[in-house]
C-alpha cells in the first residue's frame, strides 16, 4: 500500500451532464475519472424544503487527484454553466490516505 496525498472528488449530476463535467476536470488537469449510473431517492418533502425540482436519474464521476490539484479542478466544475441551476448537482471531496494500484507497471 502506498500512503499518498489525495484527494477523491466525487460529483453528482444529472444524468447527461457527466462527459460535459469531466471534460471540465480534466481541462484542470485531472487524468481521469470513473462514471457510474445511479439513482437519486429524494422525496417530494425534500423538494418543497430544497425549492428545486428532482431528477432521480444520476451520473455519479469519481475522481482521483493529487490533493494540491483538487481545489483548480473542483473550481472548474462548479464554474460550468450547465451547473449554474439549483438543483442539478452537488460534490464533495475527501481525502485518500492509501491506495492501490492493481496489475504491473509497463516496463520500459
Amino acid at each position: 500500500m502506498t500512503h499518498t496525498p489525495h484527494t477523491l472528488i466525487t460529483c453528482i449530476v444529472n444524468h447527461g451532464l457527466a462527459d460535459e463535467v469531466m471534460a471540465a476536470a480534466r481541462k484542470a488537469g485531472a487524468t481521469g475519472g470513473t462514471i457510474l449510473s445511479a439513482r437519486g431517492t429524494g422525496t417530494e418533502e425534500d423538494a418543497k424544503f430544497f425549492g428545486y425540482t428532482l431528477v432521480p436519474e444520476k451520473d455519479m464521476l469519481i475522481i482521483l487527484v493529487e490533493a494540491e490539484d483538487a481545489p483548480t479542478v473542483l473550481e472548474a466544475i462548479r464554474a460550468l454553466p450547465v451547473l449554474a441551476e439549483p438543483g442539478v448537482g452537488v460534490a464533495f471531496c475527501a481525502d485518500v490516505e492509501r491506495f492501490v494500484p492493481f496489475g504491473k507497471p509497463a516496463e520500459t
